[in-house]
């Protein structure tokens, strides 16, 4: 289920890159065409665009413009990590957010945020959200699957690692990116795949829900 949940995931996002021909919006969430031009400082260098340094794409989806120097995102400041899952707590999406909007300048603090992140989802999970390694062993007690037992222990440590140096290089980018992917994984399997499937549960008709039911009470 998981390997589901992580190749949809990969599916729905497509990192972005300079002058690259789609990918996932930062404004809109949609993998869509961009439209690039460019100019050097100087004004002067235009039949190479790849020499000119500021560099802007239009998302043929939304209109909505990002700015880059060189290869680098400046516009929006959250654009470099995946979009959060449509159905992540506000809450949690806010911390989420933060996160990004710095994850460029400090992947260290990035980390952290994110740890703060999976405490209030926690709590919007039913946990106090006081204790984040207490609030998971509650919910791996109600019966949370292993794998994502591990996702949530893996952001936690990680974000930990950020405050108190250990073996975890939270400096890597790379590392840090992963806790991003993670969490909306978490979202996707605790949040987003029940919402759905409740949907499509409550729509069978009743007479086979009553006796899924009684089948249930053997």
């Amino acid at each position: 289920m998981l390997g589901i949940i992580l190749k949809k995931q990969k599916m729905d996002y497509k990192k972005p890159e300079a002058f690259a021909g789609s990918f996932t919006c930062p404004h809109c969430g949609t993998i869509a065409q961009q439209n690039w031009w460019s100019i050097a400082w100087n004004r002067t260098s235009y039949a190479n665009k790849n020499d000119n340094e500021l560099r802007i794409s239009y998302c043929t989806h939304c209109g909505q413009n990002t700015l880059w120097i060189v290869n680098k995102m400046l516009f929006p400041d959250s654009g470099n990590v995946p979009f959060p899952n449509s159905e992540m707590p506000q809450t949690v999406k806010e911390i989420y957010l933060e996160a990004a909007s710095v994850y460029s300048k400090s992947p260290r603090g990035a980390a952290a945020l994110l740890r703060l992140g999976i405490q209030m989802l926690c709590k919007e999970l039913g946990e106090s959200g006081k204790n984040i390694n207490g609030d998971i062993a509650e919910l791996v007690k109600k019966g949370l699957p292993e794998i994502v037992q591990q996702s949530l222990d893996i952001v936690r440590v990680t974000g930990n690692d950020a405050v108190h140096p250990g073996q975890i290089d939270t400096d890597d980018s790379e590392v840090v990116i992963q806790l991003f992917n993670l969490i909306n994984v978490i979202v996707e399997y605790m949040i987003a795949l029940p919402k759905r499937v409740s949907g499509i549960y409550s729509s069978l008709p009743s007479d086979k829900i009553d006796a899924i039911k009684q089948r249930d009470k053997k």
